[in-house]
C-alpha cells in the first residue's frame, strides 16, 4: 500500500491538482498591469488620423485589416482577465456612444502605467485607486466647463459637418470630406421631427465592389444586392404587400390521399389548384399593387400568374431586411398569402432594377421631395472587400457622432486640446489634496496627456516637444490649442482647435475618462488571482506526417 504524501500547506492545499494561483504585489498587481499596458501599447499605434492598420485574422480565419479598435478587440480572442477588463470598458464605450473605443483601452493603459510607479514606491494599490477616482471627479467637473460651441439645429450642414469630419478623419483621414457629406445627407433623410428620436438602425450600409470611392451615394430607401424574379423589372408610384410568407399554392395541413381514376380527373384536380391561386394573385392585384415582396420563396405557378397580372417581384432571403423594407415604405407584414387592406399597404415611388459594376441590385427608392422614408442606405464602392468593411466602420462612426450631437449637442475641442487642459487644471488641483492621493491625482494629470502624445508618435513627431509647446500655450491661457496632425516638423505642430474646426463631443469625453478610470480602478484593486482546473483532458493529438512512434 502506497504511504499518503501530504500536499504543500497553504491555498494550493485547497485545490485541485493544476489550479493556478498568484499574490501579492508582484506576482498579481504588477502582472496584471504589464498585460493591460501591453494591450494598450498595441492598440495605441492604431489611435488617430495617422494610426497604423493592425491584420487581424480571428477564429473563423477571415482577415480583417483596420484601424478601428472596437473590430480589432472583438476578434481578438483575449484571454488574460485584467486585459478583459479593459475590452469591456471598450465594449461599454461603443455600446453609449459609439465611438471612442481606442480612447478608453489608451487611456486605461496610460492610467496604470502611471500607477507602477507608485506602486514600486510602497502605496497601496487601494490608496492609488481611490486617488484616481478623487481625480476623475474633478476632471468631469471641469470637463462641462470646457465646451466651446453648442450645435443649434441639427439639420444645418455647416455646424454639424465639422463634428462628423472629426470622427471620420481617425478612419479614414483624406477622404473625410466626402464621407461626412454622405452620413450627414443619410442622417437627416431619416430625421424624425424630434431629433432625440434619431435610430442608428435607420441608416443602412450596402458595399459593392468596383469603381472608386468616390461613386458612393445615398439612397433615400433600400438596396438589395439581389435580381427580381418576375419579368417585371420597374414600378413608379407603386402600392407594395410585403408577406413573410412564401408566395406558393397553400399546403393543406393534414395529409390526404386522393384516388384518381381517369385522365379529365387528373386535370380537374390541377385545374382546381391552379384557379385557387390564380385568384389570389388576381385578388392581390385588384387591390392596385404593382409589387409583391415575399419573404420566403416564390413558386413557379405563382410566378407565372405574377407575370400574367404584370406584377413586379421581389424575394428576400433575410427577415431582417423584410423588416427594414416594412419601415421604409411604411407597409405592414402578413403572414398570410390574403389581399392585403389599404392600410396595410406601402407606397414606393420608385422601385427598379439597376446594375451597379457586374452585381445587380433592386433598389426601392423615394424621391427626394417625397415624404420621409423610414430608412435612408449608403452604397459604398470600393476595390476590395476589406477597404469596404473599413468605409462601413469610417460611417458607423460618423453616425454614432451625428446621434451624440442629437442627444447632447455640447462640443469640446478636439486634436488633445481638452485633455492637455484638464491635465494643467488636475495637476493644479492635486497641489490642494492632502495625504498619499495626491500622488495619485498628480499621476492621473500626467496620464491625460497621453493623447496628444500618441497623436504625436503616430504622426512622427517628436511627442517630448509637442507636449512642452502645448503645456505652455494651455498655460498661457489658450485652452483651444491642439497638436497639428498636418505638421511638417516640431516648428508648426501647434494649431487652435476652433479655428481648424477640430471638435468632440462633450459626451464621448466624459464616458471615456469615466469608463478608463473604472476600468483601471477595478484592476488595481485585484490583488490575488485564483484560476481553477481547465476542464477537459489533454488535446487530442492533430493529424499530421507520420512519425517512427506511429504503426
Amino acid at each position: 500500500m502506497a504511504l499518503h504524501v501530504p500536499r504543500a500547506p497553504g491555498f494550493s492545499s485547497m485545490m485541485k491538482d493544476g489550479a493556478r494561483f498568484f499574490s501579492g504585489l508582484e506576482e498579481a498587481v504588477i502582472r496584471n498591469i504589464d498585460a493591460c499596458k501591453e494591450f494598450s501599447t498595441t492598440v495605441s499605434t492604431a489611435y488617430g488620423p495617422n494610426g497604423m492598420n493592425k491584420m487581424v485574422i480571428n477564429h473563423l480565419e477571415k482577415l480583417f485589416v483596420t484601424n478601428d479598435a472596437a473590430t480589432i478587440i472583438r476578434e481578438l480572442e483575449v484571454e488574460h482577465p485584467a486585459a478583459k477588463m479593459m475590452i469591456l470598458g471598450s465594449q461599454m464605450m461603443e455600446q453609449e456612444v459609439g465611438d471612442g473605443t481606442n480612447l478608453v483601452i489608451v487611456l486605461a493603459g496610460a492610467l496604470l502605467k502611471e500607477s507602477e510607479d507608485l506602486l514600486r514606491m510602497g502605496i497601496k494599490p487601494t490608496e492609488v485607486a481611490s486617488g484616481y477616482e478623487l481625480a476623475l471627479e474633478k476632471a468631469l467637473t471641469i470637463l462641462e466647463t470646457l465646451s466651446i460651441k453648442e450645435v443649434t439645429d441639427v439639420r444645418n450642414e455647416s455646424e454639424v459637418l465639422p463634428i462628423i469630419r472629426t470622427s471620420v478623419m481617425s478612419k479614414q483621414y483624406g477622404h473625410e470630406d466626402f464621407l461626412a457629406k454622405l452620413i450627414f445627407k443619410a442622417c437627416t433623410s431619416v430625421l424624425p421631427p424630434k431629433s432625440e428620436a434619431f435610430n442608428v438602425d435607420s441608416i443602412r450600409v450596402t458595399k459593392i465592389s468596383g469603381s472608386g470611392l468616390l461613386s458612393s451615394e445615398v439612397v433615400k430607401g433600400m438596396v438589395f444586392k439581389r435580381g427580381v424574379t418576375s419579368d417585371i423589372i420597374k414600378a413608379e408610384n407603386a402600392k407594395v404587400v410585403i408577406y413573410t410568407c412564401p408566395v406558393d399554392a397553400n399546403q393543406t395541413e393534414t395529409k390526404g390521399t386522393v384516388l384518381i381514376k381517369t385522365a379529365s380527373e387528373l386535370t380537374d384536380f390541377s385545374r382546381g389548384e391552379e384557379c385557387l391561386l390564380e385568384a389570389q394573385i388576381k385578388a392581390i392585384a385588384d387591390t392596385g399593387v404593382k409589387v409583391v415582396v415575399s419573404g420566403g420563396k416564390i413558386g413557379d405557378l405563382a410566378l407565372h400568374y405574377l407575370n400574367k397580372y404584370n406584377l413586379m417581384a421581389v424575394r428576400l432571403t433575410s427577415k431582417w431586411d423584410v423588416r427594414r423594407l416594412c419601415k421604409a415604405v411604411g407597409a405592414t407584414p402578413l403572414p398570410k398569402m390574403t389581399p392585403p387592406t389599404q392600410e396595410e399597404l406601402g407606397l414606393i415611388d420608385r422601385a427598379y432594377v439597376d446594375e451597379l459594376g457586374d452585381t445587380s441590385v433592386v433598389i426601392f427608392r423615394m424621391l427626394e421631395s417625397a415624404r420621409d422614408s423610414g430608412i435612408a442606405t449608403v452604397v459604398v464602392r470600393g476595390s476590395t472587400d476589406n477597404y469596404m468593411d473599413d468605409i462601413e466602420r469610417a460611417i458607423d462612426d460618423g453616425v454614432n457622432t451625428f446621434k451624440g450631437v442629437c442627444r447632447d449637442s455640447r462640443l469640446v475641442p478636439g486634436g488633445g486640446a481638452v485633455e492637455m487642459e484638464l491635465s494643467r487644471q488636475v495637476e493644479t488641483f492635486s497641489d490642494s489634496c492632502e495625504g498619499l492621493e495626491q500622488y495619485a491625482v498628480k499621476r492621473f494629470a500626467n496620464a491625460l496627456q497621453v493623447v496628444p502624445k500618441i497623436l504625436a508618435e503616430n504622426t512622427g513627431v517628436k511627442s517630448s516637444v509637442v507636449i512642452s509647446k502645448l503645456l505652455a500655450a494651455h498655460q498661457e491661457g489658450n485652452a483651444n490649442a491642439c497638436f497639428n496632425i498636418e505638421a511638417e516638423g516640431n516648428a508648426d505642430s501647434i494649431t487652435d482647435a476652433a479655428e481648424k474646426q477640430i471638435y468632440d463631443l462633450l459626451s464621448l469625453k466624459y464616458w471615456a475618462l469615466k469608463y478608463a478610470t473604472d476600468a483601471a480602478c477595478t484592476i488595481l484593486r485585484v490583488d490575488q488571482i485564483i484560476m481553477a482546473k481547465r476542464a477537459g483532458g489533454p488535446k487530442p493529438k492533430q493529424s499530421g506526417p507520420m512519425d517512427e512512434d506511429d504503426d
